[in-house]
């Protein structure tokens, strides 16, 4: 009877000591998953999320198709002051880095850059008005309403999120205005070299 007895404990102990292995084993394989696929968001270290919305002409055109540049996605409006300012420099940005190979795998600099118009006409004036040269225009003209806002938690603008070219948004906010934008860039291309 001792003996079944210990035999008993004995196999549930095994039973348990496996159980703690598999679980350890699930944990660490769910760790490496975690650190293998970014969180989908609009923090530094996220996968931006995906946006897909009509250019002037009524072509849609989709964040991650962009994938493989560096990508300002770029909150704007033809009525805001602040954002028609800023304008010029990302002009300036775009005009210095299209063409910059940024590490192996990134070709380029380009803008995604999101309307908060409600008024296509002011929209596409403004674009031509500014030389906002790049093709990557959307918009859903519903003005602060709009999708994209609400899915990046815009609440002012310009707002802007960098986003490497693997979709991860690598810098965001006002350290992208002024000569924060250049200096973000500089870093990527300063990475690679």
């Amino acid at each position: 009877m001792k003996k079944m007895n210990i035999l008993l404990i004995l196999a549930a102990v095994s039973v348990t000591g496996f159980g703690f292995i598999k679980t350890g084993a699930d944990n660490k394989l769910k760790q490496e998953s975690a650190k293998t696929t970014p969180v989908v968001g609009i923090e530094i270290g996220n996968k931006a999320p995906e946006l897909k919305f009509n250019n002037p002409e009524g072509k849609e055109i989709a964040l991650s198709s962009l994938r493989g540049k560096i990508v300002l996605l770029d909150f704007w409006a033809s009525w805001c002051g602040p954002c028609r300012y800023e304008n010029p420099n990302v002009v300036a940005n775009y005009n210095a880095y299209k063409d910059t190979k940024f590490n192996k795998k990134a070709k380029g600099f380009t803008v995604y850059s999101v309307s908060l118009d409600n008024n296509k006409d002011a929209w596409v004036r403004s674009i031509a008005k500014d030389g906002l040269i790049w093709e990557n225009h959307v918009s859903d003209l519903i003005g602060w309403q709009s999708k994209a806002s609400a899915l990046y938690g815009v609440n002012s603008i310009p707002a802007g999120f960098l986003i490497d070219e693997n979709g991860i948004i690598v810098a965001k906010g006002g350290m992208l205005r002024g000569a924060g934008l250049g200096n973000e860039l500089m870093k990527l291309v300063k990475e690679t070299n």
